[in-house]
């Protein structure tokens, strides 16, 4: 069974940080494009970062977090952090993790997503 775990999530203050983790459990993260998204509440699901399969450099963002999120591989004990900063209201929401072991660009968000986690919530009070 694939499974993904997230973790990392809670509550924070204006201009605090979080590191979320995704956990995998039966294959490997390394050769799965993985990609964090956010459902805030009341909207629709987003991407808001990416790093693609077999690469621990090749990664991006959603423009509202550019300089706020990095997105890092621990190939070691596969896992994928988010590490968040100065975070704001706005970043407020469920946040999942999914992996895809086809999808080459963080451009296809969605592309061939087998795997999702359960998601872990971040909030952001001012």
């Amino acid at each position: 069974q694939l499974l993904l775990m997230e973790s990392g999530g809670g509550m924070v203050q204006l201009g605090g940080s979080l590191t979320l983790s995704c956990v995998g459990a039966g294959f490997s993260l390394f050769t799965n494009t993985i990609t964090w998204f956010r459902q805030a509440p009341g909207k629709e699901r987003e991407w808001i970062s990416c790093i693609i399969r077999g690469s621990r450099y090749n990664t991006d963002y959603v423009d509202s977090v550019k300089g706020r999120l990095t997105i890092a591989k621990d190939n070691t004990k596969d896992t994928v952090w988010l590490r968040m900063y100065n975070l704001r209201p706005e970043d407020t929401g469920v946040y999942y993790c999914a992996a895809s072991p086809v999808q080459a660009t963080c451009s296809q968000p969605y592309y061939g997503m087998t795997t999702w986690g359960e998601g872990t919530t971040v909030t952001v009070s001012e």
